[in-house]
């Protein structure tokens, strides 16, 4: 009596990753992503040199020299050298090296300014220069807004890809976009090409409370603003606190642009940057046999 051979066990071949460019951001979206880097940047510079002018926040109609400061950096004299400290109302933060004293020239000697030099334009104190520096480039940052809100309008951008889901905004789902994030853990594949809800959510506060708000408190700081338009200073009980709220708010956004650049490197700093540059983002599909496509061929939508 003859048996077959039994067929020889082979093992599985590995499932392999198949990678395919896929259309992420814009043109319009690209290029005023690129124009609010820089124009951010120059104007946080120059609101630094005007911050120094008069380092101290007030809060409500009126604010001067003797009147407590809701927000302060200070420089004092500390024995032969100088000390910095931030005071958010009546809470002392040392600062020394940062804020309120920092190191200055090529001896290093601490010097008392708000904010160094290497964060302000220009780098020596010029109050005028400062300002023209922040009145042009708030224009240009204000113009620039303009075209992307037209753009994502008119395209249904914001509707279609940063309205968030009931279900997204679920507290369990929520929680778990939290807890992902926090380890690392980052969208693969078909949910790769959508933005997740802490994503959608942030830029909708970001473009539509943060910026709004940091252009009318700015706006409620000029003179020229207020005799058009005083109802401007009103709105926020005072030019001193429109002052206060554009630190504020200022401060926000750069804490955003910090953990934006943490996620940017995390989760992929070229396929990031590529998809800033070139509109095209890889995604990758776990399984599907397909070869990597990583040669600007990806499929468009």
């Amino acid at each position: 009596m003859s048996t077959a051979p039994l067929p020889l066990r082979t093992a599985a071949a590995p499932a392999q990753v198949g990678r395919e460019l896929v259309p992420r951001h814009s043109a319009v979206v690209r290029v005023t992503h690129w124009i609010n880097v820089l124009s951010l940047a120059l104007l946080l510079m120059s609101g630094a040199q005007i911050f120094n002018a008069y380092p101290r926040l007030h809060w409500g109609d009126y604010g001067a020299n003797f009147e407590p400061a809701a927000i302060e950096i200070r420089s004092f004299r500390e024995g032969s050298g100088w000390r910095g400290q931030l005071r958010l109302g009546t809470w002392p933060i040392d600062t020394t090296g940062v804020l309120g004293a920092s190191r200055e020239g090529r001896a290093g000697a601490l010097s008392p300014r708000a904010f160094p030099s290497w964060l302000t334009i220009p780098s020596y104190q010029d109050l005028a220069t400062g300002r023209r520096w922040h009145f042009f480039w708030a224009w240009v940052f204000v113009l620039n807004g303009l075209v992307y809100l037209a753009s994502g309008f008119a395209r249904r951008h914001f509707a279609r890809d940063l309205r968030p889901t009931r279900a997204e905004v679920a507290p369990r789902h929520l929680w778990q976009e939290i807890v992902d994030h926090a380890r690392l853990r980052f969208a693969k594949g078909e949910a790769a090409r959508h933005y997740n809800v802490l994503q959608k959510l942030t830029y909708l506060v970001v473009i539509f409370v943060l910026l709004p708000l940091m252009v009318l408190t700015g706006l409620s700081m000029s003179p020229g603003m207020d005799a058009a338009l005083p109802f401007l200073p009103d709105m926020f009980g005072g030019r001193p606190s429109a002052r206060t709220l554009h630190f504020i708010t200022a401060s926000l956004l750069v804490a955003f642009v910090v953990v934006h650049l943490v996620m940017v490197v995390a989760s992929g700093l070229w396929n990031n940057l590529r998809s800033m540059i070139t509109g095209r983002y890889a995604i990758e599909h776990p399984g599907t046999g397909a070869s990597a496509r990583d040669d600007g061929e990806g499929a468009a939508r």
